[in-house]
């Protein structure tokens, strides 16, 4: 197990515009992160670096859902585990989408309201943790009609964004975007 220090991580930092009705980062201004190589650990080893920083809590172990979606509750810290993939942020047909291949060891801070999928497992074993700040719990939003829109922009707004990096703890550079 290792989690590689900030400073010799490379981060991915993207801001994406709001689209139809998926508002991305245009509601908090703060930039979807990748940390890449950050860590090479199991799932148990990331569970416990992330509850020992006590940022966010560990909740799930799976893939990413392929219908794109997002949450107006909680920002979500995806720690990738084992495989690669490619993902997309912001929604599928946005011009202004990003679409990178993440590894294991990649994490990923998503801000409430950036839509996110998996569009291909590329090796077949494509697993993630999934965890959310303290208090809160995710939802799940489509960006369709149905939806209040209003709603979800107040509910994203009033979301505090992070006072230390979910990794990192005071050194890291959720902190600082």
């Amino acid at each position: 197990m290792s989690f590689r220090p900030p400073s010799d991580i490379k981060v991915s930092q993207h801001h994406i515009p709001a689209w139809k009705r998926i508002p991305n980062t245009s509601i908090h201004n703060k930039p979807l992160l990748i940390y890449h190589s950050a860590f090479t650990a199991s799932a148990s080893q990331l569970s416990a670096r992330l509850k020992e920083i006590d940022v966010v809590i560990p909740q799930w172990q799976y893939s990413m859902y392929r219908q794109s979606h997002f949450h107006s509750t909680t920002h979500e810290v995806l720690g990738i585990i084992s495989g690669r993939a490619c993902l997309c942020f912001g929604g599928e047909e946005n011009p202004a989408r990003v679409q990178p291949v993440v590894q294991a060891g990649d994490l990923i801070v998503v801000p409430a309201g950036v839509a996110h999928q998996l569009l291909q497992d590329l090796d077949g074993d494509f697993d993630m943790l999934g965890s959310y700040p303290h208090g809160k719990h995710w939802d799940m939003c489509y960006g369709v009609e149905s939806e209040d829109e209003a709603q979800i922009t107040k509910a994203i707004a009033q979301l505090a964004w992070f006072d230390r990096d979910p990794l990192y703890g005071d050194d890291g550079l959720a902190i600082h975007v």
